[in-house]
């Protein structure tokens, strides 16, 4: 039985490929700071631990492991990363995690690790124009992000495929677009914008005005979670170092974002723009690389998404789940 290490299995994406890689048939140990929040780990050993902690990573990291990923990060949405207000926190946390449990795979003989980075690392005037924004890879450099999230991001990069080269590790890094899907954070201040608007909405009557940040023009993709796993399984099996985008190529503006979840509500909803945090005015998935590097595409439109997105908050915004109801 193959085993594998999922460094950040009780976050959002963590824990469906905790759940994904089981049902591929692998012995897997889920590692964080805190157990999943909506559903019980199906990993077969889930481990508590803070992965800034060096001794935390090497003992996580004391089996035969032939596949590592690493999801852990300190990240939020945009009410959390653009605010100025955790720029030291985000990157600080997010750096020493990767800093020690790359090193400790290494010393463990790990071979085949995947990262996961962001669309965050694309330079902001690239994505001046909401209607054409460029996050080809190879339009990263010269680097300008427009946060320091995205800055840490493009450090780890360089420090995985850094590694990749010195050490021979079979490094993989992907970055990732907006996921979304059940499971994820939907309050708080640190959920992204498919779950804020499917919470708002959720929360609202036909007729009522829910708040948007900005004029609602600002344009996103969002790929579902279950896509984003079969594209990282796909990225780390076939050997390619990345770094490559991980995304859809949907592109929505979030006045259109909203419009698409009150219909799935059945309900009539107004939009009352607010000023807020609103990170780059457009941007899009380019999947040209990953499609010609692994033949791979997200295979459902957005609102199939959304559809499942929203019956999952909906049950939580009327109270009538627990912490670990589905």
């Amino acid at each position: 039985m193959q085993r594998a290490l999922v460094c950040g299995a009780g976050g959002f994406i963590g824990g469906h490929l905790v759940r994904r890689l089981r049902r591929e048939g692998m012995w897997v140990r889920g590692v964080d700071l805190k157990a999943p929040e909506f559903a019980p780990s199906e990993a077969n050993e889930f481990v508590i631990g803070d992965l800034r902690e060096a001794a935390v990573c090497a003992g996580v990291c004391d089996l035969a492991f032939d596949e590592v990923y690493q999801l852990a990060a300190d990240m939020g949405g945009a009410g959390y990363i653009f605010t100025g207000e955790n720029d030291a926190a985000i990157m600080q946390n997010s750096a020493l995690v990767n800093l020690q449990m790359l090193e400790a795979a290494r010393r463990a003989g790990v071979r085949r690790m995947f990262y996961s980075s962001s669309a965050c690392i694309y330079p902001a005037h690239n994505q001046e124009d909401a209607d054409n924004p460029n996050c080809a890879e190879d339009s990263a450099y010269p680097a300008a992000p427009d946060s320091e999230y995205g800055w840490e991001k493009l450090f780890s990069e360089r420090l995985y495929l850094a590694y990749r080269r010195n050490h021979g590790m079979a490094t993989a890094v992907a970055r990732f677009h907006n996921i979304f899907g059940p499971e994820g954070t939907w309050t708080g201040g640190r959920e992204k914008a498919p779950a804020a608007i499917c919470r708002k909405v959720a929360e609202a009557r036909s007729g009522d005005a829910i708040e948007v940040w900005g004029d609602g023009e600002q344009t996103r993709s969002f790929l579902y979670v279950d896509e984003c796993l079969e594209g990282t399984i796909r990225l780390l099996r076939a050997g390619e170092a990345g770094p490559l985008n991980i995304g859809s190529e949907e592109m929505v503006s979030i006045n259109q974002l909203v419009a698409m979840v009150a219909e799935i509500a059945g309900k009539r909803i107004e939009v009352r723009h607010v000023p807020g945090p609103l990170g780059v005015r457009g941007r899009n998935s380019d999947n040209r690389l990953i499609r010609e590097r692994l033949g791979w595409a997200p295979s459902q439109p957005l609102r199939a998404g959304l559809e499942r997105t929203y019956r999952w908050i909906e049950e939580r915004v009327r109270g009538g789940v627990g912490a670990w109801g589905r």
